[in-house]
């Protein structure tokens, strides 16, 4: 079998059990954490309406324009703080973490504790 496949899959199958027990909802919504080779994303979703009430990620001009490179530690602190700023913005401090079956180590990990000490609690 593909080693690429077997991660992908592997993922995916984690990705799956986490969401069986993470629902955001109006009082608490969920901060999801997409992370590519290259960019890192971050979106607050509350999932009774299905509709993202924040985002931020490397690819946006305002965030990217500060940092040297998107994919690194540095970038996912960053959209860390982004991300936190916009949802204090819009009052809302608790959310429900989301690693989106990525493993919490690294980009995953520096984005969280960016995000609280930003203000987030989860």
């Amino acid at each position: 079998m593909n080693v690429a496949k077997e991660r992908r899959d592997s993922r995916k199958k984690r990705q799956v059990r986490v969401r069986r027990k993470v629902m955001g909802s109006p009082d608490r919504p969920r901060l999801c954490v997409f992370r590519s080779a290259k960019h890192i994303y971050a979106q607050i979703i509350e999932d009774n309406t299905g509709t993202t009430l924040a985002s931020a990620s490397t690819v946006v001009k305002a965030v990217a324009g500060d940092l040297q490179s998107s994919g690194n530690v540095a970038a996912a602190k960053h959209v860390g703080k982004k991300i936190a700023e916009q949802a204090l913005a819009k009052n809302i401090t608790q959310v429900v973490f989301d690693r989106n079956g990525f493993l919490y180590h690294g980009r995953i990990k520096a984005l969280a504790d960016a995000a609280r000490e930003a203000g987030l609690s989860f």
